[in-house]
């Protein structure tokens, strides 16, 4: 619980940093993320608890990355991260998830997560920012990815890369569940790390 705390304060003050640097209002960031003022105002004062949408939709309107809401500042050269020790972002009713296990640094950060999808249960994405690029590399399972109303089933070994500013769903399908890797590359940006 005291991790879920400390996680909490650390996207509190990331956001209300990112906000200020950006000179948005609570109101206007809100109009612009599609996120109600009330929330925002118990995010940055790190109560409540945002879903992977909202926190996609904040980043995407601060032109930061998903990651660089929820890092502290990075100390060492070489950033080793287990599965384990990451708290999944999304879980299905199924059991699926999705975990951010981290963002490089830089002027286009990439951010590198591990998602399991269950047959049949499926996560929708809002459209990203203009200039996002998504790849996903199926490791096991089978998986459709939907692009703009279009399916594109992958098997484990398949690699799909599209444009996420445009809307896109990730499906879980076959018998068992289905490992993938997503990248999400991020366009450059006057504010890309907190």
């Amino acid at each position: 619980m005291a991790e879920t705390a400390t996680a909490l304060r650390t996207v509190a003050h990331n956001v209300r940093a990112a906000r200020v640097r950006a000179g948005l209002s609570l109101e206007e960031l809100g109009r612009r993320a599609q996120v109600s003022k009330g929330a925002l105002v118990a995010l940055e004062k790190a109560q409540g608890n945002p879903n992977l949408a909202t926190l996609v939709r904040l980043a995407d309107t601060l032109g930061i990355s998903v990651s660089a809401l929820m890092q502290g500042p990075h100390e060492e050269r070489v950033r080793i991260v287990a599965a384990d020790a990451v708290a999944p972002l999304w879980t299905g009713e199924r059991g699926s998830e999705a975990r951010l296990m981290l963002t490089t640094s830089g002027p286009s950060p990439v951010e590198v997560w591990r998602w399991r999808l269950e047959p049949g249960e499926e996560y929708p994405s809002h459209p990203h920012q203009a200039g996002v690029v998504e790849t996903i590399s199926v490791v096991s399972g089978r998986m459709t990815l939907v692009v703009d109303g279009t399916e594109h089933p992958l098997d484990a070994g398949h690699t799909a890369t599209f444009e996420g500013d445009t809307a896109h769903t990730y499906r879980g399908s076959g018998t068992g569940p289905c490992e993938l890797i997503m990248t999400v590359h991020l366009p450059p940006g006057p504010t890309t790390a907190v």
